[in-house]
């Protein structure tokens, strides 16, 4: 039997082992996936910043040296010198070609409209005349509705190719165009009948009158009255000051000044012939801006207010007396077959009421005309038309009493007779001659004050680009002379 020797240590234990816990810490808990892979990489790098962020902080850094200031400076003059150039010719661009228009398009639409209008009428007045002429209707006076009618239809023509398709306008000038032949034709039968004696002339000339009055002669004001906004918008357009030019032409001088005097004060050089190049070129535009606007606004102000207003007051004098030169014939056409009850419960010819009230208009008209009149030469036919006007009206109370009394043919002489009869076919002539006068004289006048208005914007906008151009190329040569210094 074998015995443990005596005094011998007993056999050690094993020590019991603990198991590794997992490099969360958690027991239990498992490794991620990869986590092993991933301890020895480096840490992410920073999110890259953008180009805003960076430029700015490379303007801060230049910020801090001369050199770098001096490149802001120069910079930032050029970019002023170079928008109040460029404005400038923008601005001014849109107001010479809205002064150009008012020259060369508005108004002689505006013109030809109101041309459109006075031919209708006068055709009207004509054919009336001629109808009291008898049978044979005189030559000369068919003559006259012949070329009334195709002034109106060459009127028309201009109108139509000067309209935006589909505009109010060439729906206008579409219904005239159609309505022209119409009255045309009615006219034609009208002196068919009347040639032969039947008094179904007077109807169908009274027809006709209707249609002028009540269709035509309203879509040819309508016409006038379009072509007259559009010549106030490019006036609107053509007149505002270009506050925009102006205000960068101040703020350009003023950097420029401060950028020089800072320079003085650094170097003590009075001088740095590259800003004082800058800042001349931008006083010179200014200057022109300023002094070209000026002049140009207060030309067309008086184109408008001594030429197209009273262009305005003679069309529609003129065409008061058209109208009342009409009424006066149609009153001896229909003999009292069309008649007006007045508020105080009185009958009236129709066509001689209306006789009266384009007689009050064309008073009104003349009077305003001849308060419009700047000088004699346009205030002298005004009042040679307003003394015929006068006349007109006496002999047409003759006339008047004559036919009221049942002596129609005294009554027919004393408006179509001869000279002898002292007709007041005499006065009319008068009163539309000496209105003619005044609106040539007028014509003359507006084009005159308005070529003036914008032959001061000429060159502005081409002169003033290239002067920009110039004041920012010497700020840039004036800024870089300093910065030789620091090379």
């Amino acid at each position: 039997m074998t015995h443990p020797q005596k005094g011998s240590a007993p056999p050690a234990q094993a020590a019991p082992t603990t198991p590794a816990l997992p490099r969360s810490g958690v027991p239990g808990a498992r490794e991620a996936p990869g986590a092993r892979a991933s301890q020895g990489r480096p840490d992410p790098a920073p999110p890259r910043r953008t180009a805003w962020a960076e430029g700015v902080d490379q303007l801060r850094a230049a910020a801090t040296t001369e050199p770098g200031r001096l490149r802001l400076i120069g910079a930032v003059l050029a970019l002023l010198v170079v928008a109040f150039g460029a404005v400038t010719a923008w601005q001014m661009t849109d107001r010479s070609a809205a002064a150009d228009d008012v020259l060369h398009s508005s108004q002689p639409l505006s013109a030809g409209a109101a041309d459109i209008y006075r031919s209708l009428a006068d055709a009207n007045t004509t054919a009336s005349s001629g109808f009291l002429a008898g049978g044979e209707e005189p030559a000369g006076s068919r003559t006259r509705f012949e070329d009334d009618i195709r002034t109106a239809a060459d009127k028309l023509v201009v109108a139509a190719a000067n309209s935006e398709p589909g505009s109010p306008s060439a729906d206008t000038i579409a219904k005239l165009n159609k309505l022209l032949p119409e009255y045309k034709g009615l006219i034609e039968r009208a002196r068919a009948n009347n040639r032969q004696g039947f008094p179904l002339g007077g109807a169908y000339l009274r027809y006709a009158n209707d249609t002028m009055q009540q269709k035509m002669l309203p879509a040819a004001q309508d016409l006038y009255t379009k072509e007259n906004q559009r010549l106030r918008s490019d006036y609107d357009s053509a007149t505002p000051y270009p506050w925009a030019a102006m205000g960068l032409g101040v703020l350009a001088l003023a950097a420029l000044g401060w950028a020089q005097r800072r320079n003085y004060r650094r170097t003590n050089r009075v001088l740095n012939q590259g800003l004082v190049a800058a800042t001349a070129a931008s006083a010179v535009v200014l200057l022109w801006l300023v002094v070209g606007h000026t002049v140009a606004r207060a030309g067309l102000d008086s184109s408008y207010d001594h030429g197209v207003r009273s262009l305005n007051v003679l069309h529609d004098a003129r065409i008061a007396s058209l109208n009342a030169r009409g009424n006066e014939n149609l009153t001896l056409v229909s003999r009292g077959a069309e008649t007006k009850t007045l508020p105080d419960e009185s009958v009236e010819d129709v066509f001689d009421y209306n006789f009266k009230q384009d007689m009050k208009k064309l008073s009104a008209g003349l009077a305003e005309a001849k308060s419009l009149a700047d000088d004699q030469a346009g205030g002298q036919p005004v009042t040679a038309a307003t003394g015929n006007m006068e006349e007109w009206q006496s002999r047409h109370r003759e006339a008047r009493a004559a036919d009221d009394s049942g002596n129609y043919q005294a009554a027919l002489d004393k408006v179509i007779g001869s000279k002898a009869d002292k007709p007041t076919g005499e006065c009319f002539d008068g009163v539309d001659h000496n209105l003619e006068l005044a609106l040539a004289h007028e014509e003359t006048e507006f084009k005159q004050a308005a070529g003036d208005g914008r032959d001061a914007m000429t060159g502005l906008s081409v002169g003033a680009a290239v002067l920009a151009v110039l004041g920012a190329a010497g700020a840039v040569l004036g800024i870089g002379r300093r910065l030789s210094e620091y090379r």
